[in-house]
């Protein structure tokens, strides 16, 4: 099992994601930071583990309000030992690969199979989030019916399990590992 550690920035702060509400998202106050520096928040995950890898979800560049490519370029310099995973609403990072920042394409983005098909052949790094709510799969219902256009590493975001508690949803998980077999597979959401 390898555990990811993730920063949802927002505003150039770490907030307190919970079941996807993104309006109601807060700074994040924890006792493993002094405060809601996205920095000082890696610095408390490292203290922790020496986790390699840590999610980034960009919260400005997903809402469409700008983003936050400065702080997570300086987190990128800072980190240099980190692989860095970013979701930031476009179907691809344009940062520079040495510094290991990887592009999360995101379900919610609205992606077509083909242009997912084409995205992950110019970009064989790119990882494919598959973003659920209550209701199902948020974006084009027609990415669940091409698997064969999935990227080898798959994360299943149960985003109105985000921050609840309730753990992800592992038969969601266990039903799309099934339609892809051969992939590495990423749960996400409830911690």
């Amino acid at each position: 099992m390898k555990v990811i550690p993730v920063i949802d920035i927002l505003s150039g702060r770490a907030v307190r994601a919970y079941r996807g509400n993104r309006d109601d998202y807060r700074p994040l106050r924890s006792a493993l930071c002094p405060g809601p520096e996205p920095a000082g928040v890696l610095q408390g995950y490292l203290g922790l583990f020496p986790f390699t890898t840590v999610y980034i979800a960009d919260l400005d560049a997903i809402l469409g309000r700008g983003d936050n490519r400065v702080v997570i370029g300086d987190l990128a310099r800072r980190f240099p030992g980190l692989e860095f995973w970013l979701d930031d609403g476009n179907s691809g990072a344009d940062f520079p690969r040495q510094a290991r920042v990887l592009p999360v394409i995101g379900s919610e983005t609205g992606i077509t199979a083909d242009a997912l098909g084409s995205a992950t052949r110019a970009d064989p790094d790119a990882l494919l989030s598959l973003d659920f709510n209550e209701g199902g799969l948020l974006g084009d219902a027609g990415l669940l019916e091409h698997p064969e256009c999935w990227p080898r590493r798959c994360i299943v975001m149960a985003l109105h399990r985000v921050g609840s508690g309730a753990g992800p949803d592992t038969a969601l998980l266990a039903s799309l590992q099934g339609r892809a077999p051969g992939r590495e597979w990423y749960a996400a959401g409830g911690i």
